[in-house]
């Protein structure tokens, strides 16, 4: 689903030189697959997103994503790929202004589905997220944990094949944070391959899942999902 084949990004410096935020990093990701990006602050986690995403371009290297090369995607073919990922965000991003419907409507408008289309799917997204009967409600009025899963039925509402989680458990707690996973499960379990980025260790240690490490934007360690039993 995702494949990096020596990937690197280097941000230019004012003045000259630059700050290698991404080395040499090669990895493939399936579908079906659940795996973490963890990494201390500026180890490169976002700056993958970003590539991934196409917000930002390598310096060399290759992203592939659902085995098209990112490389020879125009400025046009741009919305193509980013239809193929849903994003999930630590704050959420969520329009105080709109209904729960509406934000989750949001990718399907842009998109141009036809309205009863949007319907069906914005109504069966908030459904697997338990917020069928609160979509005509202010996202304001409801929990952060009921915000985060707004985010992921907005995120999922297109049914893409890749979703990635920049930091979607930072601001809940233990017990929220085990819905949010199993809701990643869930979707992982049926085929959409999901990349995690996250700084919590003890959510990790909790699952396991593939870790991918990074360090100072080099691929450190790939700890592959244990056997079960094992």
């Amino acid at each position: 689903m995702i494949q990096l084949d020596r990937v690197s990004k280097r941000y230019p410096i004012p003045g000259g030189g630059g700050r290698d935020a991404l080395r040499q990093v090669s990895l493939t990701l399936p579908a079906g697959e659940l795996t973490f990006l963890t990494g201390h602050s500026g180890a490169g986690k976002s700056t993958l997103l970003k590539l991934i995403m196409m917000i930002e371009r390598p310096t060399a290297g290759e992203v592939l994503v659902d085995g098209v090369p990112l490389s020879t995607v125009g400025t046009s073919g741009i919305p193509y790929i980013r239809r193929k990922i849903g994003m999930v965000h630590q704050n959420h991003q969520l329009l105080f202004d709109r209904s729960v419907f509406d934000n989750v409507a949001l990718p399907l408008v842009i998109a141009g589905f036809p309205r009863a289309d949007i319907g069906k799917r914005v109504r069966a997204a908030l459904d697997k997220v338990g917020l069928l009967s609160k979509e005509k409600l202010n996202p304001v009025m409801l929990s952060g944990g009921e915000q985060q899963r707004i985010g992921i039925a907005r995120a999922v509402v297109n049914k893409p094949p890749l979703l990635l989680a920049d930091e979607p458990t930072g601001n809940l707690d233990p017990a929220l944070s085990a819905e949010i996973m199993d809701l990643f499960q869930d979707f992982a379990n049926v085929g959409v391959a999901v990349l995690i980025a996250t700084h919590d260790l003890s959510l990790i240690d909790r699952y396991d899942h593939r870790l991918l490490s990074l360090r100072d934007g080099r691929l450190v360690a790939d700890r592959e999902e244990p056997a079960h039993g094992a």
